[in-house]
């Protein structure tokens, strides 16, 4: 069988790619309006209190929102580097992939407990459990595409 032809029966990371870039806006979107920015920054307060070598980083919600979907966008303009199976690519979803399940772990992780930290409980859910299924969902299958794809 022609590397082409394998090529093509296995796919290749770019449709992956995108799901989970996509996954990561709704993500985004479900901690804007779950007040993600005011768990965040309270949790960031707590731990510099108790650490002093810990990045007090405080954001507004401004800042937030636009550092995210500048983070998204450059991910969704990486995506035809992935379609095309691009030496680059593999490392960078790697990455990705792994990150995104650390997070979509961390997050249903936090709702399970109820907090972050011992002083910043939760009012109801964590800001971003909704989706966190989904980001685990598609960071899993982009990995698996990988792996599927390396063979």
């Amino acid at each position: 069988m022609s590397a082409e032809r394998e090529r093509e029966q296995t796919g290749n990371l770019g449709a992956a790619w995108l799901l989970l870039c996509l996954s990561f806006a709704t993500n985004i979107l479900d901690g804007a309006l779950n007040d993600f920015l005011g768990y965040y920054n309270a949790t960031v307060l707590t731990l510099y209190g108790h650490f002093s070598w810990f990045p007090r980083i405080d954001l507004t919600f401004r800042e937030w929102l636009v550092g995210m979907i500048v983070a998204d966008a450059v991910l969704l303009f990486l995506t035809p580097l992935a379609y095309r199976d691009s030496v680059y690519s593999r490392p960078l979803a790697y990455a990705f992939g792994v990150i995104m399940v650390l997070f979509g772990c961390g997050t249903v992780f936090a709702s399970l407990l109820g907090r972050t930290v011992s002083s910043v409980h939760f009012i109801g859910m964590a800001p971003g459990t909704y989706s966190s299924p989904l980001i685990l969902a598609a960071s899993v299958y982009l990995l698996w595409r990988l792996r599927a794809s390396s063979k």
